[in-house]
C-alpha cells in the first residue's frame, strides 16, 4: 500500500490517509439527500426522477468515481453530483412545460460530459479558462450560490411565488406582469415546513460557527430529529415491510437516454451550460486543493496530476448521467480530508468506499424532510456567494458584467442567462473602453471570448429567450 500511494514520499500514513477520507465523506455526505431531493422535486416526483433511483446513483457514481480519482491518479479529491448543476438540472425540466423529461436531461448531461473529456484531451479547456475573466468566475459562483439559495426558500416555503393579476392565467404559460404587481411574498412563519427549515438553517450555522466537521450534515440530522418530535417524520417506515436495506440496483435508471427526444428547442443551450458551468467550478477547486495538499510545490508533476484529475473528472460527467444523475463533479469538501492530513489517493479510496457503503442508508435518508435539506441549500448558497469577495466592483468593466451575472441567475431562474449576460456585456464593455482610450488599462478579450458572444447572441435571436 506505501508503495502503490507513496504515502512515505508524500510524508503520510494509512491511519492518517484513512481519518482523511472519512473527514472529506462526514463533510459532503449531506448530497446523499439532498441530491435525491433536488433532482425529485423534493420527493415530488415532478421532474419524473424518483427518490431512491436518484439516491442509489449519486451514492454509486461519487463512490466509484472517487475511488478511480484515487487508484488512478492518486489525488486525494472527491466527486459527487454537484451543486448548482442539480438545481439547473432540475429546473428545466420543471419550466420546460413538459417538452424537456428527465431522460433528456441525462442525455444532455452525457452529452455534455463527451465534450468535456474533448476539451480535456485536446487541451481546448485550459484555453477557455484562461479565456474568461476572473471577474465573471467568480460571479458565475456567487450566481449559482443565490440560485440555490432561492431554491431553498421557494422549496421550504419561507418564498412563496404568486401573481395578483387581474386577469386569467392560462396554464404552463409565462404570463408577464404589471410593474406594480408582486410575485415574491413571505410564507407564512406558522407552517411547519417553514419553522423546521428556519430551525434547521440556525442549526448548520451554529455547528458551521462552531467549526464542527460535518457541520451541514450534521444539521440536517439534528433538523430530522426535530422534525420527528413535531410529526413531520415517520420512523415507522423503517420497520415497514415495503422498506428493504438491501440497494434494489434494478431501479437504477442506468443508460436512460433520450437522444432522439433532445433535439428540441434549447437543448443546444443547456448542454452548453452543463459543460460551461463545470469548467470553472473543478479548475478552482482542483487547482486550491492540489496547492493545500502540497502537490503543486513541485509544478511540473502537480500539472501533470492535475491534468490527470481532470480526465477523471471528466469522464465522471458522463459516468453520473450513465447511472442516473446529474453532472458529477470535484467537491471543494475535499479541502476538509486535506486539512486531516490527507495527501494521496488512498484518502479519496476511503471517501469512496464510505460513499459505496452508503448504499445500505436509503431508508434512513428517505426520512429526511424536504425542510432539512432545503436549509442545507441555503447554506450551501451562502458558502459560494464568499467568491463576490474576488470580483472588483470597482472597475465597470467587470462589475456590470459581474452584477448582471449574479443577479439574472436567481431572478431569470436560470444559470445560462446569467452566464450569456455576462459573457455579452463584457465583450461589448471591454471593447468599449478600449476604443475609448480613456480607460487607464486596456482590457484582454480573448478571442474565444468573441466567440460566444456571438453564439450567445445567436442563441437568443433565433432559438429565443422566455423561459
Amino acid at each position: 500500500m506505501d508503495r502503490f500511494f507513496k504515502l512515505k514520499q508524500n510524508g503520510t500514513t494509512v491511519r492518517t490517509e484513512i481519518i482523511a477520507g472519512i473527514t472529506t465523506f462526514m463533510t459532503m455526505a449531506y448530497i446523499l439527500a439532498v441530491n435525491p431531493d433536488v433532482l425529485s422535486a423534493f420527493k415530488t416526483g415532478a421532474t419524473g426522477g424518483d427518490w431512491t433511483s436518484i439516491f442509489l446513483a449519486t451514492a454509486i457514481a461519487a463512490g466509484v468515481m472517487t475511488i478511480a480519482m484515487g487508484l488512478f491518479v492518486n489525488f486525494p479529491v472527491a466527486l459527487a453530483p454537484g451543486m448548482g448543476l442539480n438545481a439547473y438540472f432540475a429546473t428545466i425540466i420543471l419550466t420546460s412545460q413538459g417538452k424537456f423529461t428527465f431522460s433528456m436531461g441525462l442525455t444532455a448531461v452525457f452529452i455534455s460530459g463527451i465534450i468535456f473529456i474533448i476539451l480535456t484531451v485536446t487541451r481546448i479547456r485550459q484555453i477557455l479558462l484562461v479565456a474568461v475573466p476572473d471577474g465573471l468566475k467568480h460571479a458565475i459562483t456567487v450566481g449559482i450560490g443565490l440560485f440555490i439559495a432561492m431554491i431553498g426558500f421557494k422549496n421550504s416555503g419561507i418564498l412563496t411565488v404568486a401573481v395578483e393579476s387581474g386577469k386569467d392565467i392560462k396554464a404552463h404559460q409565462f404570463t408577464d406582469v404589471l410593474s406594480f404587481e408582486t410575485v415574491f411574498h413571505m410564507g407564512s412563519l406558522e407552517d411547519k415546513s417553514v419553522i423546521l427549515t428556519i430551525v434547521g438553517v440556525l442549526l448548520i450555522s451554529i455547528f458551521m460557527v462552531l467549526r464542527i466537521r460535518g457541520a451541514i450534515l450534521f444539521g440536517i440530522l439534528a433538523t430530522t430529529i426535530i422534525g420527528y418530535f413535531m410529526g413531520m417524520v415517520n420512523l415507522g417506515t423503517l420497520t415497514s415491510a415495503d422498506t428493504t436495506w438491501v440497494p434494489d440496483l434494478s431501479k437504477l435508471r442506468f443508460g436512460d437516454f433520450d437522444f432522439a427526444g433532445i433535439m428540441t428547442t434549447g437543448i443546444v443551450s443547456v448542454i452548453a451550460t452543463f459543460t460551461f458551468v463545470e469548467l470553472f467550478d473543478t479548475f478552482g477547486t482542483m487547482v486550491g486543493t492540489a496547492s493545500r495538499a502540497g502537490i503543486m510545490k513541485n509544478k511540473e508533476e502537480g500539472n501533470k496530476r492535475v491534468g490527470k484529475a481532470m480526465f477523471v473528472d471528466a469522464i465522471g460527467v458522463s459516468g453520473g448521467a450513465l447511472v442516473g444523475t446529474s453532472t458529477v463533479t470535484v467537491f471543494v469538501e475535499s479541502a476538509a480530508g486535506v486539512a486531516e492530513g490527507g495527501r494521496t489517493g488512498l484518502t479519496a479510496v476511503t471517501t469512496g468506499v464510505c460513499f459505496l457503503l452508503a448504499l445500505f442508508l436509503a431508508p434512513i435518508a428517505m426520512l429526511i424532510p424536504g425542510s432539512a435539506t432545503a436549509a442545507a441549500l441555503i447554506v450551501v448558497g451562502v458558502l459560494m456567494v464568499q467568491s463576490i469577495r474576488e470580483i472588483d466592483f470597482q472597475d465597470f468593466v467587470i462589475a456590470i458584467p459581474a452584477f448582471l451575472t449574479i443577479v439574472l441567475m436567481p431572478f431569470t431562474y436560470n444559470i445560462a442567462n446569467g452566464i450569456s449576460f455576462g459573457i455579452v456585456t463584457y465583450v461589448v464593455l471591454a471593447a468599449a473602453a478600449n476604443l475609448g482610450g480613456k480607460s487607464e488599462k486596456r482590457y484582454s478579450i480573448h478571442w474565444l471570448m468573441w466567440v460566444l458572444a456571438i453564439l450567445v447572441l445567436a442563441r437568443y435571436i433565433f432559438i429565443g429567450s422566455q423561459g
